[in-house]
């Protein structure tokens, strides 16, 4: 079986001596180029560790993150992060926070060639006209679009987002959430994003994966989004699979997070459980192994 571009493989992490236990360990999952992965669970259990180990900001206790057959050893330009806090350098411009990121991908190019290209994403993210702005002039969307243009001005292989619409206001929040979804549909970017917001993930991701309670955390099921790839956020509540999928996730997170490891004895991380929703709506599922409108496979991660 073919690898996939992002492949997550034994990944443990510790602080403190070996005999500290592991916040997360043996976590196996892949990303495939283009995909948009989202990854929840609840508070501890080590979901941004994770991203930094793929960002290359922290070193794994075990396992590996091989991304386009290559090892992460270390930050790379081949990887872009979005953090929940905007992280703009002040004094500099719009144009310069994102031509700053350019002339590092691309040292080479004159300074015409990169105000061209960083023109490019200023539009692509609705900021034409704010060019000139510094950061203390925008909104707090505005400056998360700047954000979202930097990263994506060098073309990465892979865009890490770290709950990045957290601290907005449920309106921007809404609209940035809409056009991540528009961006990524137009680039065919592969992201892995953390989030704690359901609704969230339904809109924007192809697959969900779930996460156990930490210390000890391990990844329990991948959930398929059943939902069209073009989707938006006025008409996803009203397809018969979204409750279905929704009904699911919290459950996990409320019922069977914290027992998940105990109540599944045959558990094999290597082989984690694909849960793909099908037929009518049901009531709030018990057991996924149970349920008249899903399906549970197991699949080999490799």
């Amino acid at each position: 079986m073919e690898r996939p571009l992002i492949s997550v493989e034994g990944l443990a992490r510790r602080f403190g001596d070996s005999n500290q236990p592991a916040v997360f360990e043996n976590i196996w999952f892949g990303i495939d180029r283009g995909e948009f992965v989202c990854l929840i669970g609840h508070s501890g259990c080590g979901k941004t560790t994770i991203l930094n180990v793929l960002a290359g900001l922290d070193q794994p206790s075990d396992g590996a993150v091989i991304v386009d057959n290559r090892e992460i050893d270390g930050p790379s330009l081949d990887r872009a992060v979005i953090f929940q806090g905007h992280a703009l350098l002040p004094w500099m411009t719009v144009m310069g926070n994102i031509a700053f990121a350019v002339s590092s991908r691309w040292p080479s190019w004159n300074r015409a060639k990169v105000a061209d290209h960083a023109r490019k994403f200023i539009e692509l993210v609705g900021l034409k006209g704010a060019e000139g702005k510094r950061p203390a002039q925008l909104s707090g969307g505005m400056k998360q679009r700047v954000g979202i243009a930097r990263a994506l001005s060098i073309q990465p292989k892979m865009l890490l987002m770290d709950e990045p619409f957290s601290a907005l206001d449920a309106l921007t929040r809404g609209m940035l959430q809409d056009e991540v979804l528009r961006i990524c549909a137009d680039t065919n970017q592969t992201v892995f994003m953390i989030t704690h917001d359901v609704d969230e993930a339904i809109l924007l991701a192809d697959k969900i994966v779930l996460m156990t309670n930490g210390p000890g955390a391990v990844v329990a099921e991948v959930v398929e989004n059943p939902l069209p790839k073009e989707r938006a956020r006025a008409d996803i509540h009203r397809h018969p699979l979204y409750y279905p999928v929704r009904n699911h996730i919290i459950d996990f997170l409320i019922a069977r997070s914290r027992t998940f490891v105990h109540a599944t004895p045959d558990y094999d991380p290597r082989k984690v459980a694909v849960i793909r929703p099908r037929g009518e709506p049901i009531a709030v599922p018990t057991n996924a192994a149970s349920l008249p409108g899903l399906t549970r496979q197991s699949i080999a991660n490799s």
